[in-house]
């Protein structure tokens, strides 16, 4: 390929901005590949002697630069692929096109390479490309091959152009500008998951568990109230399904709720990529706890804030008189109700709550003042995880954004 055309990115630190123009070349002028070689599920164990990355792992466990090794092998060593360190790993297995962009560095030697990852070696920096590879996506597409199972082979890679500063520096200093942005999200993500922990941890000792009739903690003023009393969630007094219909056309990609715009782990909804096909939807007012009853084990409860309409596969909760709305969304945002649910669950790869079991959940409830204590307590742990997850949200949306400006697209 002619190195006569050369490209620029829109963001430069300064020290380079005097160093003119990126100059164009390929992927495969630039290193080479090979592939890795059998690490297969079966042959995995705790404490197998070989440490390994498997394809799998490149799309759920690692991050740009890999930290830390999960999976160990039983596999001969002879029959095995390692790594020297240094190398960017990229699947070479996958459903979705856009998803091959996953790609990782590698630091550590002696690593056994599964067989559906592409090994790519360079003289360049390596992290500097790790991060540009991930900026590829619609280029990795373009190449990708098969229908239900698809592939992605480096000899397809190869020819993609790629741009490289005229000196090494520049590429470590855009790499370590984004690996210490990495190392501040994942922080963050750290803090998250501490917060949520702390949770937790509240959610059993302000509940009463299994036997108990009043909980491990309670606030003072209410320690010599009488204990909590028993009810059924489907007593008409705590909640109800609500079945109440509502006209598809009375709502918009802001109002309409499925399972598909509903958030796992009790974070909410998004909005939603289209409206429904059928006529009449379940109604929902604001207050109503919703509950997504596909797959319940991914925790797709949402307090709705509005008013609108929700698909056959989400239930729809409305308190009664002896809760209130706070309390009854603390109840159904526990992992101990979701356990319950799971339990009496039909179907394996779609599972699906019943109904009928659902609103025989066993609860235990105080009277109301102590109810309104404990969601207020709740709620003030719910604004700091949510204060949290934005500031999150809002690194990996400056990150996203330095991306597209230190690397030219071409």
């Amino acid at each position: 390929m002619s190195k006569e055309k050369k490209i620029l990115p829109k963001l430069r630190f300064p020290e380079f901005a005097e160093d003119g123009e990126w100059i164009l070349s390929t992927i495969g002028e630039l290193g080479d590949f090979y592939y890795g070689k059998s690490a297969p599920k079966w042959s995995l164990s705790e404490d197998a002697p070989t440490l390994c990355v498997r394809y799998g792992e490149l799309y759920t466990k690692f991050g740009t630069v890999i930290s830390e090794i999960f999976s160990r092998t039983n596999i001969e060593p002879s029959n095995l692929r390692f790594s020297k360190g240094g190398e960017v790993l990229i699947p070479r297995v996958g459903e979705d096109p856009y998803g091959f962009a996953n790609c990782s560095y590698l630091p550590f030697p002696n690593i056994a390479i599964g067989e559906m990852i592409s090994v790519y070696e360079t003289d360049e920096h390596p992290i500097f490309f790790a991060y540009y590879f991930n900026t590829l996506k619609k280029q990795f597409a373009k190449v990708v091959e098969g229908q239900n199972v698809k592939n992605l082979y480096y000899v397809n890679l190869e020819p993609i152009e790629v741009g490289k500063p005229l000196k090494l520096a520049e590429q470590k200093k855009i790499a370590a500008c984004l690996s210490s942005l990495d190392e501040l999200i994942a922080a963050h993500i750290k803090k998250l998951d501490a917060l949520k922990d702390y949770k937790k941890g509240l959610l059993q000792n302000l509940f009463p568990k299994d036997g108990q009739k009043v909980p491990n903690y309670r606030f003072p003023e209410f320690k010599r109230d009488r204990g909590w009393k028993e009810r059924k969630l489907g007593d008409k007094q705590i909640s109800s399904f609500v079945s109440e219909k509502i006209d598809s056309d009375e709502l918009t990609l802001n109002n309409y709720i499925s399972t598909d715009n509903m958030i796992a782990e009790y974070s909410g909804i998004t909005k939603a990529s289209k409206l429904p096909k059928t006529n009449r939807v379940t109604k929902y007012i604001e207050g109503d706890i919703l509950i997504s009853n596909i797959r319940p084990y991914l925790k797709k409860v949402w307090k709705s804030d509005r008013k609108g309409g929700a698909s056959n596969d989400v239930l729809v909760f409305r308190s009664g008189s002896e809760i209130t709305i706070d309390f009854l969304e603390a109840i159904l945002k526990n992992d101990a109700f979701i356990k319950y649910v799971m339990k009496s669950a039909k179907g394996l790869k779609m599972p699906r709550g019943d109904k009928s079991s659902i609103l025989k959940y066993p609860i235990r409830i105080p009277q109301l003042k102590e109810q309104r204590k404990i969601a207020s307590c709740l709620s003030i742990v719910d604004e700091i995880i949510a204060s949290q997850a934005n500031r999150i949200e809002q690194l990996q949306l400056h990150k996203q954004g330095l991306m597209q400006g230190l690397f030219p697209k071409i």
